[in-house]
């Protein structure tokens, strides 16, 4: 909670909300301007999207954030702030997507594996067993535990993805998610 408050510093707020603020010569700054896509659809700037989502980061989930931009005062219409926000949340709701395609296939990997590592794991074991009455001696050992360890080194993609690989892809998710409902203004630059 202390870290938070000392975050909150650092930055504008707005009533509740935390000011994600950039300051731009002209609007399409925002944008990628190899992209040819029509404005509504247009990719942002990388430069542009690591700021926003690097200070998005900063913050609980739970955080209320704006974004203000600051533009020449020619630029500070009601029509392109209107015509920005949409493009902003178009470009996060397209992100939140891709994020859930990467999710479920990580899923879909993930029991792909943990059948595999089954399978594998009950066939070490089955072989284990096999091999438990042939004989004795260290080789005899070492194969019965090799077998074994083989077999349990199998599991360790399925488990790594069921505890760990998903919840940075369900983060940034739910964080593409968020920021795709962003309020968006734009401000004259005084």
């Amino acid at each position: 909670m202390t870290h938070t408050k000392g975050l909150e510093s650092r930055y504008r707020k707005h009533g509740e909300s935390i000011l994600i603020e950039l300051k731009l010569h002209d609007v399409m700054q925002l944008f990628n301007s190899l992209d040819p896509a029509p404005f509504h659809e247009k990719d942002l700037d990388d430069d542009a999207v690591e700021y926003i989502v690097g200070t998005a980061q900063e913050f609980p989930l739970k955080t209320p954030l704006r974004l203000h931009l600051h533009v020449p005062p020619e630029a500070a219409t009601k029509k392109s702030s209107e015509n920005v926000g949409e493009a902003i949340r178009n470009f996060f709701e397209y992100r939140t997507e891709v994020a859930d395609r990467e999710l479920r296939q990580k899923l879909r990997q993930g029991r792909a594996s943990l059948v595999i590592g089954l399978l594998f794991l009950f066939s070490c074991v089955s072989a284990r067993a096999l091999v438990a009455p042939v004989g004795d001696g260290m080789f005899h050992d070492i194969v019965q535990e090799g077998l074994l360890i083989s077999g349990w080194v199998a599991m360790w993609r399925p488990i790594q993805i069921f505890l760990y690989d998903w919840w940075p892809i369900r983060h940034r998710r739910q964080l593409y998610h968020k920021l795709s409902h962003l309020k968006v203004e734009v401000h004259p630059k005084a």
